[in-house]
Parts: structure tokens; sequence; C-alpha cells
């Protein structure tokens, strides 16, 4: 090849070596995500809990806690629920896992990424029995209305969901904020039955004693016992004298409660037939369904309004 034809592809060659290299790090290439950081929060009961990444899948333990992460939560991430866990319709649904006793084996196998329950519902035996298992649990507490708004807002947090907690929050506020202006009168006590025999009730320490407040109402118990629902004798009974019983149409206790402790129809609730039977799973469940629990409890504490 003649000497004159080289100089070109030389020229070339030269040209292309100076270049600058292609960097592989350039705005054009892709960037690797960063993987996700371990978060660590408290729950209700001051535990700590540690997420290894955002949930992804979800489930609960207690039937109000169902019932709230179908109100915040992305519904597919929901994996299960519990034998008792019937509303919204759409839990019915999902797989079932046995809470009492707690079924281990189905519960791994939804694999979720972390169990939410509530106070009193999950043993703390099984609770640290599932952390082992590599899932967490969180717990949360209510004493009050309000402190189920918060739940739901922790929730949205927790899950990133922030916006559908705080809406559904702001409407129950409104709500709750229209009962309560309108309770003006005498406040009623009013004994929560749970059960006769023996006979069982709502604890001044539960939720029911705020929301009768906010009702119109008082809790007849004016003494706060260690347990939540605490057990009471017929003489306990007769000497709160409540002014209305709450647990069952009037009829129907007055052949099983009244016939099994007679001396209670001297009380001012069977003398004046204020007693009422109420929606369980309203008055059972700190769930988003409370501001309509509170109104149910305002309409037989206060019929004309």
């Amino acid at each position: 090849m003649p000497r004159r034809r080289l100089l070109p592809l030389l020229s070339l060659l030269l040209a292309a070596a100076c270049s600058p290299a292609t960097d592989s790090t350039s705005a054009d290439a892709p960037v690797q995500a960063a993987p996700p950081q371990p978060l660590t929060v408290q729950d209700d009961l001051g535990r700590s809990v540690t997420f290894k990444a955002p949930p992804r899948r979800i489930m609960a333990l207690a039937a109000s806690m169902t019932e709230m992460l179908y109100a915040v939560a992305d519904t597919s991430t929901i994996v299960g629920r519990t034998q008792v866990c019937d509303y919204p319709v759409a839990a019915l649904r999902k797989p079932v896992v046995n809470s009492y006793p707690l079924d281990f084996e189905t519960l791994v196998g939804l694999h979720p990424d972390v169990v939410f329950t509530v106070e009193g519902i999950t043993s703390p035996a099984d609770a640290a029995r599932l952390q082992e298992l590599g899932i967490p649990v969180y717990y949360q507490r209510y004493r009050k209305v309000t402190d189920v708004f918060r739940g739901l807002r922790d929730l949205g947090r927790l899950l990133g969901r922030q916006p559908q907690a705080k809406r559904l929050t702001d409407s129950l506020a409104q709500e709750l904020g229209q009962i309560s202006a309108d309770t003006v009168g005498p406040r009623l006590r009013a004994l929560a039955v749970i059960s006769n025999d023996p006979i069982y009730a709502f604890g001044r320490n539960t939720v029911f004693t705020d929301k009768i407040r906010l009702a119109g109402g008082q809790n007849a118990l004016t003494e706060e016992f260690p347990q939540p629902y605490p057990s009471l004798t017929r003489e306990y009974v007769l000497k709160l004298n409540p002014d209305v019983i709450i647990g069952g149409r009037f009829g129907q206790l007055d052949s099983t409660f009244f016939r099994m402790y007679p001396e209670l129809r001297r009380t001012t609730a069977y003398r004046t037939r204020r007693v009422f039977p109420v929606t369980g799973d309203l008055m059972d469940r700190p769930s988003p369904r409370i501001v309509e629990s509170v109104r149910e409890l305002q309409r037989l504490l206060h019929p004309t309004r």
C-alpha cells in the first residue's frame, strides 16, 4: 500500500484514541435505586417494631383493625383476615387465619410483612413468637374516640397512605363535632352489660366511657377496675342503680337477665324501661365506624333528638 494512503487512516485512529471514553455513570445511564432502609418505630404499647422495607403484604389479627386497614390501606396489600373479621364484605374474600388459638402455620404461609393488632386481642406470647418467625407485630391501644383517629393516621404514615387517612379522619372528626354539639340535657348513667352470668360490663378504662360522654351520657361505673371489662355482683349493680342498661331488648332481658337477678328490677333503668340493645359490631369494635356507634348511643339516650 502506498505511504500517502496510510496518513488518513492513521489520523482517524489517533482521533479515536484521543476522544474521551464513555462514562458508565453518565446522565444517560440508568441509576441503581438505593436499597430500602430498615425503619424502627414504637407502637402504642411502647414496643420497638422494625420494618425491613415499606410493608407490601399486611393483615390484622383484630376485627376492628381489619376495618381500619380496609379504610386506609391499598386493599390489594391485605393478604388475610381472622375468622371474626366480617366487615367490610370485601374482607370475606381473603384467606382465613384462626386467631383463637393463633394458627401460626397458616399465618406464616401468607408471608405478611407486618401484622397489626389491638391491645388485649393478641397475647404477648403470640406476638413474641411471630417476631421470632420474622413477622413484626404492631399494637394499637384506644382509650378515647380520638385515639381511633390517631390510629388511622398512624396507619397512613406506616403504609404510605397519609392523604387517605387524613381525608377519613377529617370527615369523622367533623361528624363527631356535629354530634357533640347536640348533647345538651341530663347525662343519664348507662351500664353496658356484656354477659349475664357472671355479669360483665364495659369498664371505665374502655373507649365506651368516652363514647357515652360524647353521646350525652356517662358510664354508670365510676370506679376504675384493673380489668377493662370487670365482673360485677348483683349487689354492686343495684348500688350503682343505672338510669340506662345497654345489652338487649327490654323483653329479652326481662326474661333472662332480670329473671336471674330479680332484685335488679328495682333499678331506675328497669322501672323506666330504659333497657336497650345496640349493634354489637359498633359497640365492640374501635373501628372507623366508631362515630356511627356514638350516634347510635345518642339516639338511645336522647330519642327525641
